[in-house]
C-alpha cells in the first residue's frame, strides 16, 4: 500500500495497475463501487486441480496420515509454524512423527545465507518437510510441495490464508492443505475458516476476498484503515449510497432516481427446481437480480445461467425480462408495467410527463399502436399488431424514453 501511494505522489496522473489474488476489503470496495477499475482472471494453469482444505484439531495420526502419503508418493510438504520461539520444538514433533523424514526449517530470522541454502534445498528435493514461519506466503513455486500443514490457522487472516494455500497445488497432483486450530474456537475465527473449506475450486480468490470485505467489513476510503465495519446501514446499502454519490460527483449534478415499479408478465416468473435445484444456488442467483443496475448485467447473468443450468426455461426468461423492464421502468419513472400477449401498460408516476413522440419510430417499427388511456397521471396501452414479442416491444419504447430524457 505504501509503495502504491508513494508512486502516485511522484506523478499526478499515474496508472497503477495492482495484481493480486485476493484484494484487501477496501481495494475491493472501491471496485465496486466504480472508484477504481475491477478485471478477473478466471482461467486456471492447465491440469491445475481444487485443493482439498480441511479445518481440524491438532492429532498426530492425522498429520502422519497427512505425511506419509505425501512421501509415499515422492512429494514434499510445508509444515507452517508462525513462531519463532517454538519453530525448531514444532521441528522436532515432526521428525518423531515421521522419523524417515528429512526435515528442515525456515524462517525469516535466519542469516540470509543459511535461509538461501534451506530453501535452495527444499526446491532441489533434499529436503522432505519444510517447518516453516509465513514467509513462504508470496513468491514461492514448489511444484513438488503438495501437502500444507498450518498450525494455529486461526492466528491468521482470510486473505492471508488463501495465500498460503495457493503454495500447494502448482502442478497436476492433487493438493491438500490442512488447517489446524485449537477445540475451542471463536466464532469470527470459526467464520473465517469455514470460508476456505468452503471455496476450495480454481480461481476462487475473488469469492474469497469478498467474503472477506462481508466479515471485515470495507475500511476507510480516504484514510488508512483497510477493513472496518458499517453497521449502521449495512454494506449492500452502503454500496449503494457510495454509489448515487460518485455517479453525482462525475456528472455534477442530483440524479434522480424513482422506486421500482410493479412488473406483471403473462405466465409465471421463476427459477424452476428442475433447472436450478439447489436452493443456495438458487437464492444466490434471486440476490444478484435484485442488486443489478444495467440490462448488461442482466444479460451476463442470463449467459451465465445458459452456461452452467443449460437453456433458459420459460419461466426463468420472464424472471430475467421483469429484472430488464423493472431497471428501464424505474429510469423513466414508471410506476406500473403490465405485459400480456397482445398488448401492454404502461402507467406513469404522477408528475412524470415524458415526450410521447419519442415512442413514435421504435414502435411503428413493430407494428404497434398506442393508445394514450389516461393524461394525469399518464397510462399508455400498446396493441400489437405485427409479429414482434410484446416484452421486447416494451423494452424497447422504455429504451427509447430514457434516450430521450438522456439528450433533452
Amino acid at each position: 500500500m505504501k509503495h502504491k501511494e508513494r508512486l502516485k505522489r511522484m506523478r499526478a496522473l499515474v496508472d497503477v495497475l495492482t495484481l493480486t489474488a485476493t484484494p484487501i476489503p477496501r481495494t475491493l470496495y472501491l471496485s465496486l463501487s466504480g472508484i477504481r477499475d475491477l478485471s478477473l482472471i478466471r482461467t486456471p494453469p492447465r491440469d491445475r486441480m481444487p485443493i482439498f482444505t480441511h479445518v481440524l484439531p491438532w492429532t498426530d495420526q492425522i498429520l502422519v496420515e497427512a505425511l506419509q502419503r505425501e512421501l509415499d508418493r515422492g512429494g514434499q510438504a510445508f509444515f507452517l509454524h508462525n513462531r519463532v520461539a517454538t519453530i525448531y520444538t514444532v521441528a522436532d514433533e515432526v521428525r518423531g512423527l515421521i522419523p524417515e523424514a528429512r526435515v528442515a526449517v525456515a524462517h525469516g530470522q535466519m542469516g540470509a545465507v543459511q535461509l538461501d541454502d534451506t530453501m535452495h534445498s527444499f526446491v532441489d528435493g533434499g529436503v522432505d518437510v519444510l517447518v516453516c514461519s509465513s514467509i513462504i506466503e508470496n513468491g514461492l513455486d514448489v511444484p513438488n510441495a503438495n501437502t500444507l500443514i498450518v498450525d494455529r490457522a486461526h492466528h491468521f487472516g482470510l486473505a492471508q490464508l488463501y495465500q498460503i494455500r495457493g503454495r500447494v497445488g502448482r502442478s497436476d497432483r492433487r493438493a491438500y492443505c490442512y488447517l489446524l486450530v485449537p477445540e475451542e474456537l471463536s466464532e469470527d475465527a470459526e467464520r473465517r475458516l469455514r470460508v476456505l473449506e468452503h471455496y476450495t475450486e480454481l480461481g476462487s480468490g475473488y469469492s474469497v476476498a469478498l467474503r472477506d470485505l462481508e466479515l471485515r467489513g470495507a475500511g476507510n476510503l480516504l484514510g488508512a484503515d483497510q477493513s472496518g465495519f458499517a453497521h449502521q446501514v449495512g454494506l449492500e446499502a452502503y454500496l449503494r449510497l457510495l454509489e448515487k454519490t460518485v455517479e453525482r460527483l462525475q456528472k455534477g449534478e442530483a440524479v434522480e432516481e424513482y422506486p421500482d415499479p410493479d412488473v406483471s408478465l403473462s405466465g409465471p416468473a421463476y427459477l424452476p427446481p428442475g433447472y436450478v435445484g439447489d436452493p443456495g444456488q438458487k437464492l444466490h442467483l434471486y440476490r444478484r437480480l435484485s442488486r443489478v443496475r444495467r440490462r448488461r448485467e442482466v444479460e451476463a447473468l442470463a449467459g451465465e445461467m445458459s452456461d452452467r443450468f443449460g437453456p433458459l426455461p420459460e419461466e426463468a426468461g420472464r424472471v430475467l425480462d421483469a429484472s430488464v423492464l423493472r431497471l428501464l421502468g424505474r429510469a423513466v419513472g414508471v410506476e406500473r408495467i403490465l405485459v400480456r400477449d397482445k398488448s401492454a401498460r404502461l402507467s406513469f408516476r404522477a408528475g412524470v410527463i415524458p415526450r410521447v413522440a419519442a415512442l413514435e419510430e421504435p414502435l411503428a417499427r413493430r407494428q404497434v399502436e398506442v393508445e394514450v388511456r389516461r393524461l394525469d397521471p399518464l397510462s399508455l396501452v400498446l396493441h400489437r399488431i405485427g409479429a414482434t414479442s410484446m416484452t421486447e416491444t416494451v423494452m424497447a419504447a422504455l429504451e427509447a424514453l430514457h434516450s430521450d430524457v438522456a439528450e433533452s
